[in-house]
């Protein structure tokens, strides 16, 4: 099972730094002018509440004072700035919160477009489970992040700058002995903190590994039932889980721990200075008003250390959960599309050419998938590709869709190299019947027009009568409207086939292949879809990868692959006069063993 150690090897040793929270500037570039707005009300919100304890001084200092209407004006002005510092925090709020909103579903949009275009080779390196996994969790992380802790994080700032120079205003004597206790403050937050960012990311890591076992073993339900491996499948979700929770255990300690040093060594401090301050009244160095208003400061820049402390951890999640994302963004994609890609000539005639290809799987180096191809297949034809598992049949349908490229040799469609080409644009002139048929949680209309989304209703149903699923499909409670489930969980092997079917007829690409098309169908649906089979072979080139020789025996070609070479070629007749490794399969399904026909 990949994990995400091996899924980017490359990136595992980098030093996990605050600073890869830098990797989202691109992401919040675009909203400069929120970001600019959120930061004006963000200082105004700041300098209110600094201005309030001069509103409380004034307050205090007339409870003495004849004169009530000052005393009243002073109320007056304390209430007006309480208003204003409430408004200002709501839309503060709004803003942050709108922007934080707004940048992490571009997040998720650029990553989910990055990963949709990755090739198949790109995920035998890293579960799926996992991408999905950074896809929310981590960008739900940044979500709290951007959406609050970095605003809460600039208000503190703010007001811990602002705290310090107007508690020097009050009492530079006091202030002294505030700051003697920063120090003393920042080193637990520095040597903890450096602790905290690679327990984060290590949190994060398991919580991925977790949600890619889960995800695999939920996918296959079926199989899991069928050989009665749920308590081995829950004991192996547990763990993960339970592994995922001892990281998470180890970090909330080492956060806890942290906080509680800071909280211990800030309030200490304050009330220590108070101590001294309270001596100064009674002595007369200072009024009562300006103890209060140093008190209310130090309490908020108290506050704003502990608050800091507190982000500082949320950051370095976050900084953890960014460089995760940025890998997906940034990882490279070994099969790319040209900066200059060449159009493919119209109208695409369907010419198929292999030039001496060889090719591994990236996973399995050691083990050559297929070595010295070279095949033409003429525009109209009909070629099968037979042999054992494993020799190298769908690889090649791989390479012609250009989910991988050849180590060696080239793969042409009309005279072009594939790797000249944008791969959509070929890729239009293709439909593909894959042995596992995808069937999207949707209606099986839907499902069908997946081959060519801009189709009527009419072509759909045409479609579907030509591969045979018209019946079934009107059986269906809605018909062609009827929701067939996750993954096609309403339907049988042979329908979700027949439908992956209808949707490449649909298609009506010059280029069909088919691979096991047939696989699950019963005798008399695969005499139907056959029929329509060779209906659309007529006028397109076909190319059919089949263990059943009996759906290949009117191709126009048959290649024997064996050990990822081409052994034998020639029509069923000829091959069966050869004797070879093709008569020995026929005799073997049509005769000797339990496929007999």
């Amino acid at each position: 099972m990949a994990t995400e150690t091996t899924a980017f090897p490359e990136t595992r040793e980098k030093t996990r730094r605050i600073s890869a929270i830098s990797g989202l500037a691109p992401f919040i570039t675009p909203y400069r002018g929120q970001v600019l707005l959120t930061l004006m009300v963000l200082v105004l919100t700041a300098c209110l509440s600094l201005v309030l304890p001069l509103a409380v001084r004034r307050v205090v200092d007339g409870f003495g004072a004849e004169n009530t209407a000052l005393l009243d004006q002073y109320f007056a002005a304390a209430l007006v700035i309480a208003a204003l510092l409430a408004a200002g925090t709501g839309l503060r709020y709004y803003l942050v919160t709108r922007l934080g909103e707004r940048v992490v579903a571009d997040i998720r949009k650029a990553v989910f477009d990055r990963m949709i275009g990755q090739s198949p080779e790109f995920y035998e390196r890293i579960m799926t489970g996992e991408v999905l996994s950074r896809l929310t969790t981590d960008t739900t992380l940044i979500l709290s992040v951007i959406g609050s802790s970095v605003s809460v994080a600039l208000r503190n700032l703010l007001i811990l700058a602002g705290g310090i120079l107007l508690l020097l205003w009050t009492s530079a004597k006091l202030t002294g002995l505030v700051l003697l206790i920063v120090p003393v403050v920042v080193v637990p937050i520095i040597v903890l903190g450096r602790r905290l960012r690679g327990q984060s990311r290590i949190s994060q890591d398991t919580v991925a590994e977790s949600s890619g076992i889960a995800s695999e073993a939920l996918l296959a339900i079926p199989t899991v039932q069928a050989f009665t491996h749920e308590a081995l499948t829950r004991a192996g979700f547990a763990a993960a889980t339970e592994a995922a929770f001892g990281a998470a255990k180890i970090r909330i300690k080492t956060r806890a721990l942290m906080t509680v040093i800071v909280i211990f060594l800030v309030f200490s401090g304050v009330v220590g200075v108070l101590w001294v301050g309270a001596r100064d009244v009674r002595a007369g160095g200072m009024s009562t008003g300006a103890l209060v208003q140093f008190v209310i400061y130090a309490v908020m820049v108290a506050g704003s250390v502990a608050a800091l402390s507190e982000i500082w951890g949320e950051l370095q999640r976050a900084a953890g959960a960014t460089e995760r994302l940025i890998e997906l963004l940034t990882a490279r994609n070994r099969v790319r599309d040209p900066d200059a890609p060449q159009a493919l000539p119209a109208p695409v005639r369907g010419e198929i050419r292999f030039e001496d290809v060889t090719f591994h799987y990236p996973s399995r180096a050691r083990d050559v998938a297929i070595r010295g191809v070279s095949l033409t297949v003429h525009p109209g034809e009909t070629v099968a590709l037979v042999g054992p598992s494993g020799a190298g049949k769908s690889t090649i349908l791989h390479l012609l869709l250009r989910f991988y490229d050849p180590v060696e040799g080239r793969v042409l469609l009309d005279g072009v190299d594939l790797k000249a080409m944008a791969r959509q644009d070929f890729r239009r002139a293709i439909a593909l019947v894959p042995q596992e048929p995808a069937i999207f949680a949707t209606t099986a209309r839907e499902n069908i027009r997946f081959g060519r989304p801009d189709a009527p209703d009419a072509g759909v149903e045409a479609a579907a009568r030509a591969a045979a699923a018209h019946d079934f499909l009107s059986a269906l409670p809605d018909g062609y409207d009827s929701q067939v489930g996750e993954r096609g969980v309403m339907l049988s092997g042979g329908q979700k086939q027949r439908i992956a079917i209808a949707r490449a007829i649909l298609r009506d690409a010059p280029v069909l292949l088919l691979d096991e098309a047939t696989s699950a169908l019963d005798a008399e649906s695969e005499r139907a879809v056959q029929g329509a089979f060779d209906r659309m072979s007529k006028d397109r080139t076909t190319l059919i990868v089949a263990h059943r020789l009996a759906t290949v025996r009117k191709a126009d070609r048959i290649l024997v692959f064996d050990g990822g070479a081409i052994v034998a070629e020639g029509t069923h007749e000829e091959l069966i006069a050869q004797a070879g490794l093709y008569a020995r399969l026929a005799r073997l399904q049509f005769t000797d063993g339990p496929g007999a026909e």
